[in-house]
C-alpha cells in the first residue's frame, strides 16, 4: 500500500502532492514501482495534528480520486478518512477501501457504508486524537487491550455486513516506543484474530527513536533503512499488508523475503 498525502501537514511529504496532476504523477510511480493499492489521505494524523473540517477534506482529496481512479482504472484505491462523507464520495468516484484510523470510534456508520459498497473497510487501533494521542499513553497490557480492541470492532462490522476486513494495531497512534516494539515483537497475537493485518511504520518516530544517537532523533528523511528492517520483521512474523512511503525499496523487500521463503 503506498501512501498518497494530499496535505500540507503530513509528517513525511506534507504539501508535495496536494495538486492533482501532482498525485496523479506520484500515483504513476507508486504503481510503477509495485504498488497493489494506494491510500489517498486529505487530513493529517501525524501526533500533535489539528482536525479539519469534512468539507476541507472534501476540497483535498476528491479533486485528486476523481484523476487517478479514471487515470489507473485496474489499481485499487483506499480513503484515509475517519468521515462518513468523505468516504461517502470517495467510494461513488470508485474507491474500493476504507482506511478508519479510529478504528469505527469516531464514525460506527463507516462499516455501514462499507457493507452497502462491498468495500474492505480497515479497522485500526488508536487511543486519543492525534492532537494528544502521544501526551503519555498507558496500558495495563497493551497487546492484550489492542488485540481485543481489533476483535470486538471487526466483528461489530461483520455484524452490519462488512466482508472484507483488515486490522491494524496502529504503530505509533497512542503507543510509546516499547508499545511499538512489543506490537511487532508479538504480532501473532494479531495473527490468531485470523483477520488480514496491515502495518503502518514507515518514517514514524518509533524508528526515528531507536536509531537515535549524540545528536538527537534520527529525521524523518533518514528513516528508510529503519523502516525496511522493522517492516522485514512484521513480514517474517505474517504481515499481509505494508503501509509505506517508499513503494519501490517495500517492493524489493518483500520479493527478497518471498525468494527466502520460497526457496527448497
Amino acid at each position: 500500500m503506498g501512501i498518497l498525502n494530499v496535505t500540507p501537514d503530513s509528517f513525511s511529504d506534507g504539501g508535495i502532492y496536494s495538486r492533482a496532476d501532482e498525485a496523479a504523477r506520484r500515483t504513476e510511480r507508486m504503481i510503477r514501482e509495485g504498488a497493489a493499492i494506494v491510500d489517498i489521505g486529505g487530513e493529517s494524523t501525524r501526533p500533535g495534528s489539528e482536525p479539519v473540517s469534512g468539507q476541507e477534506e472534501l476540497d483535498r482529496v476528491i479533486p485528486v480520486i476523481g484523476k487517478v481512479v479514471r487515470t489507473f482504472p485496474s489499481t485499487m484505491f483506499s480513503i484515509d478518512t475517519t468521515k462518513y462523507e468523505v468516504a461517502r464520495r470517495a467510494l461513488d468516484y470508485g474507491v474500493q477501501m476504507i482506511n478508519d484510523v479510529s478504528g469505527l470510534q469516531k464514525e460506527p456508520r463507516l462499516a455501514d457504508l462499507a457493507a452497502e459498497y462491498e468495500a474492505i473497510l480497515v479497522i485500526m487501533h488508536s487511543r486519543g486524537t492525534p492532537k494528544v494521542m502521544q501526551h503519555s499513553p498507558q496500558y495495563g497490557d497493551v497487546i492484550g487491550e489492542i488485540a481485543g480492541f481489533l476483535k470486538k470492532q471487526a466483528e461489530m462490522a461483520g455484524k452490519r455486513g462488512v466482508e472484507q476486513v483488515v486490522i491494524d494495531p496502529g504503530i505509533g497512534f497512542g503507543k510509546t516506543v516499547n508499545h511499538n516494539l512489543q506490537i511487532i515483537a508479538q504480532f501473532n497475537t494479531f495473527k490468531a484474530l485470523r483477520y488480514p493485518v496491515l502495518i503502518g511504520a514507515s518514517r514514524k518516530s518509533v524508528i526515528g527513536k531507536v536509531l537515535a544517537d549524540d545528536s538527537g532523533e534520527r529525521p524523518v528523511d533518514q528513516r528508510l533503512a529503519g523502516t525496511l528492517a522493522l517492516h522485514y520483521h512484521a513480514l517474517m512474523q505474517g504481515a499481509d499488508i505494508l503501509r509505506v512511503h517508499d513503494v519501490r525499496e517495500a517492493v524489493d523487500g518483500i520479493n527478497i523475503y518471498r525468494s527466502v521463503r520460497n526457496i527448497r
